[in-house]
């Protein structure tokens, strides 16, 4: 089964036109869709192959988990775009998708990365404090990652956010999710007076009466999602967490999710809250605490049993003498 290189990447445009207009994708997704198909052609034509067949995938494959270190799941991920444009190429193409390896290729069951982490009520304050609200540009920034934080948002739903999205008096917000998916979410106090703060300083910035944008760049654009990732790497630098882990964006959301959880907040309400699908998606945000694991293991009967023993002083543990080596 193979397929010439040039046939085979001649109707991508098309491909992403077909998704945007029916499945109306995010930018995002598309975005990263274009970056998978873009990284294999440059692999096929690096290793001048001069067809698309099982073994030019194999490669593919053995090059994402060896040189570039991608985890199973980013592995998965390039596969099903490739395997989603064999099947608009089906449709649009017969004869040249017949001939397409991807349908037979199996997903990745060993290499994941840990799932990424939750920060702890602590460092969420340290974090926030570390913002410059002197600043229009921290007055901008705090409501950011406020939205990410206090509703879960991702980084492109921040984005994608419109003036009109923001109702203060009826204290809602309209979310674009995943899928064109709307969802609206309630805004407490805090939100309100957040959001509020940075509205009043929005027409400080350049150009902001010319775009419906939520949150405006300096130079007027619509802010960008690099700029929120960049900035919040400024932030970490002077917050200074000590985390264990890399903090990005998305670990906000995931905080998020498991601060509820440890508050045992029904997972169908943070599914809600983040525009999930299914529970199956929101299992991997949940993340307990320490202090919720520990208080788990100490209700556990056998432990609690053994604690009343003790105090009654009708069990009395007896250790060892500590080892002492002997003197010549």
């Amino acid at each position: 089964m193979s397929a010439a290189p040039d046939a085979f990447f001649g109707h991508t445009d098309r491909f992403f036109y077909y998704r945007s207009r029916i499945y109306e994708l995010s930018d995002q997704t598309l975005k990263t869709n274009r970056t998978d198909l873009r990284l294999f052609k440059d692999f096929i034509a690096a290793g001048d192959y001069d067809a698309i067949d099982g073994p030019a995938v194999i490669d593919f494959q053995y090059y994402l988990k060896n040189d570039r270190q991608n985890c199973g799941a980013s592995i998965n991920r390039k596969i099903f775009t490739l395997r989603s444009y064999a099947n608009f190429l089906k449709l649009y193409d017969q004869p040249l998708a017949k001939d397409l390896p991807f349908y037979d290729v199996l997903k990745v069951r060993s290499g994941y990365r840990s799932r990424p982490r939750a920060l702890t009520h602590g460092q969420i304050k340290t974090f926030f404090a570390a913002i410059d609200t002197g600043t229009v540009l921290g007055i901008r920034d705090y409501a950011v990652y406020a939205l990410m934080y206090q509703l879960g948002l991702r980084v492109g739903e921040v984005h994608e956010l419109n003036l009109d999205a923001i109702d203060l008096q009826g204290r809602t917000i309209l979310v674009m999710g995943k899928g064109r998916k709307l969802r609206s979410l309630h805004l407490n106090h805090e939100l309100v007076e957040t959001i509020a703060h940075y509205l009043a300083v929005r027409p400080l910035f350049c150009n902001s009466n010319r775009t419906r944008a939520l949150f405006v760049s300096k130079k007027g654009n619509r802010l960008a999602i690099r700029t929120m990732e960049d900035n919040l790497k400024k932030v970490l630098l002077r917050a200074d967490l000590h985390a264990q882990f890399n903090v990005s964006c998305h670990t906000l959301r995931h905080s998020l999710a498991s601060h509820l959880n440890d508050k045992q907040v029904d997972v169908l309400v943070i599914q809600s809250i983040l525009g999930h699908s299914s529970t199956r998606s929101t299992e991997p945000y949940i993340h307990p605490s320490h202090e919720r694991v520990q208080a788990a293991l100490e209700s556990l009967p056998a432990v609690v049993y053994v604690k009343e023993l003790i105090n009654k002083g009708v069990l009395k543990l007896r250790f060892q003498n500590p080892y002492r080596p002997k003197r010549e």
